[in-house]
């Protein structure tokens, strides 16, 4: 059983967050990026899930527009990986979305022009969610680390 929840405080939110990125160094190694995010988070819509009891994953979102919004962090910890945890939590985010009246939901992950298997299996899991590639920005983060933006009509 997997239970979604919203998470309200924001020292919680930054928690959270940095629980979950530390325990994912193939897609967070990155100090300072992972430093940004647990800052983020706290003025974010935060969603954590529960699978099997226990703590497995959150997401975040960031609006833009009166039209988009963004899953801007998602973190899965290893032993919920392929349980529909991360299926969750972006129904959630969608879900939360629509009632907001956004019609796009956007992610942006690294492209595949870089060749690390971990980040291939996201962009897997994002198409699988029915996100589209849209457009990379060769140097939107930096050279190393080409940034695809996906897209999902809500």
């Amino acid at each position: 059983m997997i239970e979604v929840f919203a998470v309200e405080s924001p020292k919680e939110r930054s928690a959270l967050c940095e629980r979950v990125l530390r325990a994912l160094p193939d897609w967070f190694a990155i100090e300072e990026s992972l430093m940004w995010y647990v800052r983020d988070v706290a003025d974010r819509l935060l969603f954590v899930a529960r699978f099997q009891g226990q703590e497995a994953g959150f997401a975040a979102i960031t609006e833009h527009t009166d039209w988009a919004a963004e899953l801007c962090v998602m973190g899965v910890l290893p032993h919920a990986h392929r349980r529909g945890v991360g299926r969750a939590l972006v129904a959630r985010c969608e879900q939360a979305c629509r009632q907001m009246g956004k019609e796009f939901l956007t992610v942006k992950t690294l492209a595949d022009t870089h060749p690390d298997e971990g980040y291939a299996g996201t962009r897997r899991f994002y198409q699988a969610m029915g996100f589209r590639p849209l457009e990379v920005f060769p140097t939107l983060w930096n050279e190393a680390n080409p940034c695809l933006l996906m897209v999902k009509k809500l």
